[in-house]
């Protein structure tokens, strides 16, 4: 499912940029799209935290042969060296287990994170073991299709904007910060773009 504001949000950042108008004109079949599954989404974006996303789509694809299909009870079924051999780091399994058995035992209820606001879902998420506000924000882009999230300290985001924006000079966190004035109220599509620019596998989560 692709959000509904979508194109809205591409004639907004086309007119009111240059550089956004030229990547969406650059990637006419580029969308959002959400898997739908609130667990999954949260188990990729700790499997993708830190590396590339080809990286993160080889281990969560022998992750997948490991577990079948990835859900709370399969992957507390497996073992953590199942998991290590598929590739995942030992931090990294203690987050997905433990963000198994909060959705097991009841402790997370996805369903009211649609009526919350952005920063409440974000307090709530980071309460789990490993999820962070990075992954807590890639969860707003990827399962609720939130349209205004800025992931000021996602590498690929920060790495496009020195590159379309700056001839690839390096910025502070505060240069990088500015830019969400600029894209608001869309910042989610111009970060989609920027990734899309990066990488000719489209992010997903």
């Amino acid at each position: 499912m692709t959000p509904e504001y979508w194109q809205d949000a591409c004639t907004h950042l086309s007119k009111r940029c240059k550089v956004m108008k030229k990547l969406i004109k650059g990637y006419p079949e580029a969308q959002l799209r959400t898997r739908g599954d609130p667990f999954q989404t949260l188990a990729r974006a700790i499997v993708g935290q830190q590396i590339s996303v080809k990286a993160a789509q080889s281990v969560w694809d022998r992750t997948v042969a490991v577990t079948g299909k990835i859900t709370p009870k399969n992957v507390l079924a497996v073992t953590p060296e199942q998991l290590r051999e598929a590739g995942n780091s030992r931090q990294k399994i203690a987050y997905m287990q433990d963000l198994a058995a909060h959705f097991a035992d009841g402790r997370i209820k996805p369903r009211r994170w649609h009526k919350m606001e952005d920063l409440d879902v974000i307090a709530e998420l980071v309460e789990v073991k490993g999820i962070g506000r990075w992954t807590a924000e890639m969860f707003l882009i990827f399962y609720l299709m939130r349209p205004n999230v800025f992931p000021v300290d996602d590498i690929g985001l920060i790495r496009a904007i020195e590159r379309h924006f700056h001839d690839g000079d390096r910025l502070t966190k505060a240069e990088v910060e500015a830019y969400r004035e600029r894209w608001a109220p869309w910042n989610t599509v111009a970060t989609w773009y920027l990734w899309r620019s990066l990488d000719p596998i489209p992010v997903e989560y």
